[in-house]
This record gives structure tokens, C-alpha cells and sequence, in this order.
């Protein structure tokens, strides 16, 4: 909102019946606060790119570090990060361990909020 004020109301008027209702739909603080948390996650654009390449393919650290150009272990540490907010999960195939998206809810998360940048 460069250079634009928000806009307020010329009277000061409290609207119960839309205040009943937001009150009776808001969750819990604890939801709220493990919504805001998931959202940080996405916060970071290492973490968008790894998700874009497992979009493409379920693929070990190595290829993950390969593709983005990144030590393992800077890919490790943020694998860690999305594998405990449930956005990839993995597999052990012989020496290597695979890494793909937890389920389509991350895709469509990021797919959306594709569109919502792209608006004019």
C-alpha cells in the first residue's frame, strides 16, 4: 500500500451482528498461532525453490543441492524445517533418502499464492 492511506469511517459505529458472527467463526489463539507458524515457513525463498523442485520429482539432497546450487547441508537444515511443519516427507531407498511433497494441500497452497501476486 505504497502512498495510499487506509481508509477509516467518519463515525464511530460498532456493528454487533458482524461482530456476533466473527466471534462465533475466529478459531482458537492456538490455531491461529499454528496457521501463522506454517505460514512463516513459506516465508523463506530457499524453502519455495526446494518446494518447486519437488513439485517436478521426488529427489535425494544431493540432486536438491545440485539443482538449487547448495552445500547438502544448507539443504538438509531447511528439509528439516518443512519436514516438521508436514510439507515433505521422505523415503529410504538403499543409501539414499527421498524427499517429495506431504500431499497436494502444499501445492495448491503455493498455486494460489501464485495467483495472488499475479493480479493486477
Amino acid at each position: 500500500m505504497e502512498g495510499k492511506d487506509v481508509e477509516l469511517c467518519d463515525s464511530f459505529e460498532v456493528h454487533e451482528n458482524l461482530l456476533k458472527i466473527v466471534n462465533e467463526t475466529m478459531p482458537e489463539e492456538t490455531e491461529l498461532y499454528d496457521l501463522a507458524e506454517l505460514f512463516k515457513v513459506f516465508g523463506d525463498s530457499t524453502r519455495i525453490r526446494i518446494l518447486f523442485v519437488l513439485f517436478e520429482a521426488e529427489v535425494c539432497v544431493c540432486d536438491l543441492a545440485k539443482a538449487l546450487n547448495m552445500t547438502q547441508s544448507a539443504i538438509s537444515h531447511q528439509l528439516r524445517i518443512l519436514k516438521q511443519s508436514k510439507l515433505v516427507k521422505n523415503r529410504r531407498e538403499g543409501k539414499s533418502i527421498f524427499y517429495s511433497l506431504a500431499d497436494d494441500h502444499v501445492r495448491t497452497i503455493i498455486a494460489q499464492g501464485r495467483e495472488h501476486i499475479e493480479e493486477d
